[in-house]
């Protein structure tokens, strides 16, 4: 398929901060308070508990700073609400102090947000590097080393060792094995994900309020679309609205704009044009620790029968898996539902996520899929002097195999709802149905809504936008 449109006219700089005036949501944003310590005491003594049943020592917890004032993970937001990284030393008598060792990284930024709540002692590790600091020596083995000496001084040099954290903890935890040899090590991820799989009456509000944020950012990006305006105007847009009213990031989302439906992306200077299919996934709006997802289209004038009927089926996606959220439902069931309109209109044979094309599987042999290398035309991009060369991507089919996930914290282990996942739901639960669908330059879209399991039902936390496709016209 050859595109061929004409480049727009240049845009007026002066108009950027204009495009919002008279914007106002049409409900008002709740906001809530932070996490009180009680909840934190709560978990700790419940992470203690099962510490006891495993037979662990201690417990220790590791986030690492990842750039731009990010975490690798959020368990010791989860544990303390520390909101940068370090190492939590988690006695299991709980008549013995937490300790966290952190400020060890040049991204570290003062508190606040917070002190680490139930912590009393804070060592201060420093950073290490010739480069940098001037200082010889490696900043993981100065953090094994002072855990280490923590450990023996506590009389846990042979401890029973739990360890939670990703794959940035290796490091510190093969450090901590050479270091204390007696020791023994065992994963406890575990211990913390199943305490974030049903959500407490004040993490539900959290989770409600970030997903409010998202619904007033994109009534913000509505309220800016036209031909004409940017994709930077439009992320600009959403991101003030919910930035200004409590939002703690700026980069959870993607936006997508050509003529052929969501290709999920940052947004690099493409000008809206009658014709375009642009999608707003926006896979984390944050607030307190704790985020929403949810994902909307919009069809700039006239789109194409094919396009029509893609969007139309992801809506029923997400409308026939919704219908059966409530306590006792199993989860394969929603999944199964999601690809029902799939299935009826000869998108897919199966909902089986196991022999389900989707866009980013390996070739038929397991082996790797070469993405088709063709000259996909994008005035706007070539304006800037690049090109696209491959069609993105390899293959038509769902993004993913499934039709959602849990949130409620980044970067902790999700469940996925799916055909092969026949655990069943709870009250509590928060997750994101969002039906996808992408035929390269041909059609696609990228629809969903984020749900709260209730004590009778559901609750559609992304109700104030309608799940249906956004018509601007041109």
């Amino acid at each position: 398929m050859t595109l061929t449109r004409s480049a727009p006219a240049a845009f007026a700089p002066a108009r950027m901060e204009a495009l919002l005036d008279g914007f106002r949501p049409d409900f008002e944003f709740e906001p809530v308070p932070p996490l009180p310590e009680a909840e934190f005491a709560d978990r700790l003594r419940r992470i203690r508990r099962e510490a006891v049943v495993a037979g662990h020592d201690a417990i220790l917890v590791h986030a690492d700073g990842i750039g731009s004032y990010k975490t690798s993970n959020s368990y010791l937001r989860y544990i303390c609400d520390w909101v940068r990284e370090g190492v939590l030393v988690i006695p299991t008598d709980d008549d013995r102090p937490l300790t966290l060792f952190s400020i060890f990284s040049s991204s570290v930024i003062l508190p606040p947000a917070g002190e680490p709540v139930l912590v009393e002692d804070i060592w201060q590790v420093g950073t290490w590097g010739r480069e940098t600091y001037n200082r010889p020596g490696r900043t993981v083995d100065r953090v094994v080393e002072a855990v280490a000496q923590h450990l023996e001084r506590q009389g846990l040099a042979g401890a029973d060792l739990g360890l939670i954290g990703d794959a940035t903890s290796a490091p510190y935890w093969e450090g901590l094995a050479r270091r204390l040899p007696k020791s023994r090590q065992a994963r406890a991820n575990a211990i913390v994900e199943r305490l974030q799989r049903r959500r407490s009456k004040r993490e539900q509000a959290l989770v409600r309020a970030a997903a409010q944020l998202a619904s007033i950012g994109m009534q913000a990006a509505y309220h800016v679309v036209r031909p004409g305006v940017t994709d930077h105007e439009i992320y600009a847009a959403f991101t003030f609205a919910q930035i200004a009213r409590g939002g703690e990031a700026a980069d959870g989302y993607q936006i997508g704009i050509n003529p052929w439906g969501t290709h999920c992306g940052k947004p690099y200077g493409h000008i809206v044009r009658a014709g375009d299919l642009i999608n707003l996934y926006i896979s984390a709006v944050q607030y307190h620790g704790y985020f929403a997802q949810t994902a909307r289209m919009i069809a700039v004038g006239t789109i194409t029968d094919r396009q029509e009927e893609v969007l139309a089926m992801c809506t029923e996606g997400v409308r026939a898996a919704a219908a059966l959220v409530r306590p006792g439902a199993m989860i394969s069931d929603l999944a199964n539902a999601s690809f029902g309109p799939y299935i009826a209109r000869g998108y897919l044979d199966s909902a089986d996520s196991r022999t389900m094309p989707y866009n980013w599987s390996a070739d038929d042999d397991g082996g790797p899929r070469r993405v088709p290398v063709q000259h996909v035309p994008d005035p706007d991009w070539e304006a800037q002097g690049r090109r696209l060369m491959h069609v993105w991507p390899a293959t038509r089919g769902p993004h993913n195999p499934n039709v959602g996930h849990s949130v409620a914290m980044p970067r902790v282990q999700p469940y996925n709802i799916q055909s092969n996942n026949h655990d069943i739901l709870e009250e509590g639960m928060t997750f994101i149905l969002h039906s996808q669908w992408l035929e390269p330059q041909v059609a696609g879209a990228n629809i969903g809504d984020c749900y709260l399991v209730t004590e009778t039902g559901a609750e559609n936390l992304s109700r104030h936008t309608p799940l249906e496709v956004h018509r601007v016209p041109a």
